[in-house]
């Protein structure tokens, strides 16, 4: 499992690449006049709200709901990880500011470095001892040297990057299933008695833990959907910069999650908040940006 988790990043930042060269500014005046300013204001606000509206929430969350301690650590490392690159294409799709959603993923993920371990610590430590140096390394590891492996290769050996950026989607994919496969094995007595509550009518599914931890993602990718998209129409952004920093802000590296929660915490129930978010978040925000994608923004707006 080892060297597919060393294959992921660059997976999925391999389609983020191919989206940048397909966006271009609506016009050339949008391009240099609109470009700097605004959108380094953008680029820091979302980033800004990435590491505090979803890190907030997920400690939120997990104390309303009551989780358990193991729960409660995972729901908070979910919130304190990195944009995921499927908010790309869900901007993409959303009519969003495709432009602004890569770079935001970029920088988020660069910054997880220090912002994941730090946040984690400080927001999940009550819980459990945390360490910070160690989930520091391991996300260097997992994410900033294989994106820096791939950039490599891709200045090397462009048309080897050409000839497998087609397949690159598929291989994320199949990577980010077999890491939630291997979590879902591990808590599979409490998935099949929570199954089972449902199909007799004892509680239903939401009465057991993973019930209890579907909701929990739900409301956490809900929350930064939501307030990702107020703040940054309270913040005077335009419509395309809403939709791309409430999708970045919403959408979560849950692979990371899943690595980290399996690497440094004992109980397999950490990184179950992480594995259903794989599930869960790309449900919504698909939705989402289908939603967005029949409500075209006001061009002559989006212009000004």
């Amino acid at each position: 499992m080892a060297p597919l988790l060393l294959l992921l990043p660059p997976l999925r930042l391999l389609p983020a690449t191919r989206l940048r060269a397909t966006s271009r500014p609506a016009s050339p005046r949008r391009g240099l006049s609109y470009s700097y300013p605004r959108r380094v204001a953008a680029i820091l606000f979302g980033c800004a709200a990435q590491y505090t509206i979803m890190p907030a929430f997920g400690a939120i969350v997990s104390r309303v709901l009551g989780l358990s301690p193991s729960l409660s650590v995972g729901l908070i490392l979910l919130g304190c990880c990195p944009g995921g690159t499927a908010s790309n294409v869900v901007t993409l799709v959303a009519k969003g500011d495709v432009p602004l959603s890569i770079v935001m993923t970029v920088c988020s993920t660069l910054g997880a470095v220090f912002l994941t371990p730090l946040l984690t610590k400080i927001l999940a430590g009550a819980y459990v001892p945390v360490d910070a140096v160690k989930l520091s390394l391991s996300t260097l590891q997992v994410v900033v040297a294989p994106i820096l492996l791939g950039s490599s290769i891709q200045s090397a050996f462009p048309s080897v990057v050409k000839f497998v950026t087609p397949f690159a989607p598929l291989l994320a994919v199949l990577t980010s299933s077999l890491l939630a496969c291997s979590v879902f094995s591990e808590n599979f007595v409490r998935l099949r008695s929570t199954i089972a509550d449902a199909s007799y009518g004892n509680g239903g599914l939401f009465s057991g833990d993973i019930g209890v931890v579907m909701l929990s993602v739900f409301l956490l990718h809900c929350a930064g959907f939501v307030v990702g998209y107020t703040t940054a129409a309270i913040g005077g952004f335009k419509e395309r910069q809403r939709r791309a920093i409430s999708i970045e802000v919403g959408m979560q590296n849950s692979s990371l999650g899943v690595v980290l929660a399996t690497a440094h915490f004992s109980s397999s129930l950490v990184a179950l908040p992480a594995a259903l978010s794989a599930v869960i978040m790309n449900i919504m925000g698909s939705t989402l940006g289908l939603v967005w994608q029949f409500m075209t923004p006001d061009s002559k707006n989006e212009n000004r």
